[in-house]
């Protein structure tokens, strides 16, 4: 039987500015099928420009088909963007994490990503607010996100630094300016996937 995959977040979740087949959620199952791990095509609930009550609203709207083996969250980013309160972000983003681990019914089958700099983009070069500025704030609110992620004890990958080599590799941007390409995806992929493969490595 198929494994089953839910992806909640933003824009990074479902690849903005590349063909869905790049998005990290469906290279994550393709890496996976290589492996000889059967998962179904990703459930997504996220869309460009969500925050994390955004998030909130819209997964109250979805049917969702508990459990799941796989639950991956990311978000946090327009939070961030939008200048949102922190401590706002810290609550809320608790609250996502809660509703993740009760939809995979397990902490051990839950992902939590960092939140990516898009200050070394074109886009966050230009932007009024400079690259290193940009760079802190992602950084407190990825201080956040760790701790709620270490907290609960689930899996947290820290994509930020791997990000940050869009600085001096213009391949790894999408021709938008701003979000990550393919190429970029992939190696987030590379990051996540030998914390998917443990946590299913039983089963196999």
């Amino acid at each position: 039987m198929k494994r089953t995959y839910l992806a909640l977040g933003d824009s990074y979740t479902i690849g903005e500015a590349v063909a869905p087949s790049s998005s990290f959620p469906h290279q994550l199952v393709q890496m996976a099928q290589e492996a000889g791990l059967e998962i179904e095509t990703p459930q997504i609930i996220a869309k460009t420009g969500w925050t994390t009550d955004e998030l909130m609203e819209a997964i109250e709207e979805e049917t969702l088909r508990v459990p799941y083996d796989l639950v991956s969250l990311l978000i946090g980013v327009n939070n961030q963007y939008r200048n949102y309160s922190e401590i706002t972000y810290a609550q809320e983003f608790e609250t996502l994490l809660q509703q993740a681990i009760h939809y995979a019914g397990s902490k051990t089958r839950v992902f939590v990503l960092s939140i990516p700099d898009w200050g070394v983009t074109p886009f966050g070069r230009a932007h009024e607010k400079s690259t290193p500025v940009i760079g802190e704030e992602v950084n407190r609110f990825n201080e956040i996100n760790k701790r709620l992620a270490l907290d609960y004890k689930v899996h947290y990958t820290d994509i930020t630094p791997y990000s940050r080599e869009a600085a001096h590799s213009p391949e790894m941007t999408a021709s938008d300016g701003l979000h990550p390409s393919g190429l970029m995806y992939h190696g987030w992929v590379k990051l996540l996937w030998p914390e998917v493969q443990k946590s299913f490595r039983p089963s196999l």
